[in-house]
């Protein structure tokens, strides 16, 4: 594929924050937003190669900076702050990208997803069809009693969980009854032995490398299937 379109997305108090378009080639159906998680941006290996993978398979997608990392500080800044910049994503992807006015959809690793799944529950007006969640954490590493699950039911879109067996941020095992009474009906798909970024103990290149392809094969497909 060719290189990533930049996209300038106007932030609030005259800020902006940078977003990759990783065009298709052809007519895509669908655009994805995929925010990155709390300790890497959008450059990371894992967002750059999954967007690539996605998008070679036929559907558009969106990478983007939070105001701290575009910011190069290390501490993510307060939930308000990210919720309002992904809210500005949003209306720029809507703007510049034709297939996000097919359907758009929107995600994240880790905390970029937590915080799709926030705007999408305090929003139910936004031009959402589907999130997306990549290892999403459900509570932190060693505190299960810190859940961060009560505004799921309010998203009331489909969502896909793509969550590893052995994810220390929450397992499917934790996930599934939680999702179960969620309207419409969330997908959970659990990578056998993965971890919260779907890595495997197996230090084996070709089987990791065949992980991912599954995952993103899974993305691909639930992205295009019609809508319930």
């Amino acid at each position: 594929m060719k290189n990533p379109s930049d996209l300038r997305v106007p932030l609030e108090a005259g800020a902006a924050t940078t977003a990759l378009v990783y065009a298709s080639a052809g007519n895509a159906p669908a655009a994805l937003v995929l925010a990155h998680g709390a300790g890497a941006g959008q450059l990371s290996a894992f967002m750059v190669d999954f967007a690539r993978a996605l998008c070679d398979a036929g559907v558009d997608v969106v990478t983007f900076n939070f105001p701290y990392t575009e910011q190069r500080r290390k501490i993510p800044d307060r939930a308000p702050v990210l919720e309002a910049c992904y809210r500005s994503v949003i209306a720029a992807v809507a703007a510049a990208v034709p297939s996000a006015r097919r359907a758009l959809f929107i995600g994240g690793k880790s905390m970029g997803g937590r915080i799709a799944t926030q705007v999408a529950a305090a929003d139910p007006d936004l031009p959402i069809a589907g999130v997306v969640l990549l290892g999403y954490p459900l509570h932190p590493p060693g505190k299960p009693d810190q859940r961060r699950d009560k505004h799921l039911p309010a998203v009331r879109r489909p969502m896909l969980f793509i969550q590893g067996t052995r994810d220390a941020f929450g397992t499917p095992s934790e996930l599934a009854p939680i999702l179960d009474p969620l309207r419409p009906a969330a997908v959970l798909h659990p990578v056998a032995q993965g971890d919260h970024s779907f890595k495997l103990p197996r230090k084996d290149p070709t089987v990791q490398a065949d992980a991912y392809a599954a995952i993103q094969r899974t993305i691909v497909a639930w992205v295009r299937a019609p809508a319930p």
